[in-house]
C-alpha cells in the first residue's frame, strides 16, 4: 500500500474531530494519545502524526470562531 494523500487524511481528520469533539484538544500530543490510545487511527506513525495536526489546528480556528 502507498501514502494516503494529505487530502484523504484532512477528511479523516475532520470526521474523527466530529465524531468526538471532547476528546480532542489544542494540545499536539494529547491528539496524538488519544489516537493512539482509542485506536481511532490504525495507520503508519507519520499518518497518525499529520492526523493529529489536523485535529489541532482544526480545534484552534473552532476556538476563534467562538470568541
Amino acid at each position: 500500500m502507498g501514502k494516503q494523500t494529505t487530502g484523504i487524511l484532512k477528511t479523516k481528520a475532520e470526521k474523527l474531530y466530529n465524531m468526538y469533539p471532547t476528546e480532542f484538544t489544542e494540545d499536539f500530543d494529547k491528539n496524538k494519545g488519544v489516537l493512539n490510545s482509542t485506536g481511532l487511527f490504525e495507520y503508519s506513525k507519520s499518518d497518525r502524526n499529520i492526523v493529529a495536526g489536523f485535529i489541532t489546528r482544526f480545534v484552534q480556528q473552532q476556538k476563534k470562531k467562538e470568541d
